[in-house]
């Protein structure tokens, strides 16, 4: 099988590097198809998502994404914007849970964020008013409030989970977070075995850091979603730690949500661990269980070594030593 591989910016080819090299050991009946995208593609042909690599991912209906650099507030759009709509990623799934040995002030975190993907603001319909002025533009429609909604509450079925809380901000936002809510009250009536409550965002974030326990399954709109996904993120110890994968009715990308990070670029200081769990994402997506399980057992032994570790979760060593030592415990 093929799998359609973006290697990114920064520090991602290495990270793709590490990640790769751990899945090749596995012996599997896969193949990764990489090609360059975001700055690096239009410096060299012209495209931030080349031809080749469109094709590619249409026929292999799996992708693998390292980090890309987006411009802020000016340049290119987020290239990662323009694959979820695309490829119509309706759902974007970030499972938090607590690493052995990342020290941080809270212990046991498993919490799994569904955001809606495809819409709310980050559709990027801004109209310059004036000078001194800008409108923007938040969308939510039915469908795409429905199918994440309900595929959050399948998750929670599927996977033994008790309680799925949605975010939102619809006592302000009357009409358009009037909406998701309404749909998400509507949607829980099916699912008469998981708990289901709604919370306000402003709320949702002081309730996360204070009593993060709480939380299960949480859903919500777009821009919610980016916002909260990065604090559970933090929870655990940072975006360098925490998977993501992004699912459609046709197409599956798994990608590490954090920075392309030049500054450690090509110094093998980089931290392959967001990229790693979400290639476990992938290969129980392809129902490679077994071998997903077997990655994460590894890993979560490297981590009991501090020596063993990278400089952002308290160790000193190197990307590349890192994964020999994830290599070793596997065998």
């Amino acid at each position: 099988m093929k799998i359609t591989c973006f290697e990114g910016d920064g520090i991602g080819p290495e990270i793709v590097a590490s990640v790769l090299r751990i899945i090749d050991t596995l012996d599997l009946d896969l193949e990764f198809e990489k090609f360059p995208i975001g700055q690096r593609a239009y410096d060299a042909c012209g495209k931030l998502i080349p031809d080749e690599a469109i094709e590619s991912i249409k026929r292999n209906k799996i992708v693998l994404k390292a980090p890309i650099t987006t411009p802020i507030a000016k340049g290119f759009r987020s290239v990662n914007v323009q694959l979820r709509l695309l490829l119509d990623l309706y759902a974007n799934i970030r499972p938090a849970k607590s690493l052995p040995n990342v020290e941080t002030r809270y212990g046991n975190i498993d919490i799994v964020v569904f955001r809606e993907n495809t819409e709310d603001l980050y559709i990027g319909d801004e109209t310059v008013i004036s000078d001194d002025e800008v409108h923007a533009i938040k969308k939510i429609t039915r469908k795409a409030s429905k199918r994440i909604i309900k595929a959050a509450f399948e998750y929670a079925k599927a996977n033994g989970r008790k309680k799925v809380t949605c975010v939102h901000k619809a006592n302000i936002l009357k009409k358009s977070d009037g909406l998701f809510l309404d749909i998400f009250n509507e949607i829980k009536t099916d699912y008469p075995d998981i708990i289901a409550n709604d919370i306000i965002v402003d709320n949702a974030c002081m309730q996360l850091v204070m009593n993060p326990s709480q939380f299960d399954v949480m859903v919500m709109p777009n821009l919610y979603g980016d916002i909260l996904s990065d604090l559970t993120s933090g929870l655990i110890g940072g975006l360098g730690l925490l998977p993501s994968m992004n699912l459609g009715d046709e197409y599956a990308l798994f990608e590490a949500v954090h920075g392309s990070a030049p500054d450690i670029a090509n110094k093998d200081l980089a931290n392959p661990t967001a990229l790693l769990l979400s290639a476990c994402l992938m290969l129980d997506h392809l129902n490679y269980h077994e071998e997903a399980n077997k990655i994460r057992k590894a890993l979560f032994k490297v981590l009991e070594n501090k020596e063993d570790c990278t400089r952002d979760i308290g160790g000193n060593s190197t990307c590349s030593h890192f994964t020999s030592r994830i290599i070793e415990e596997m065998y």
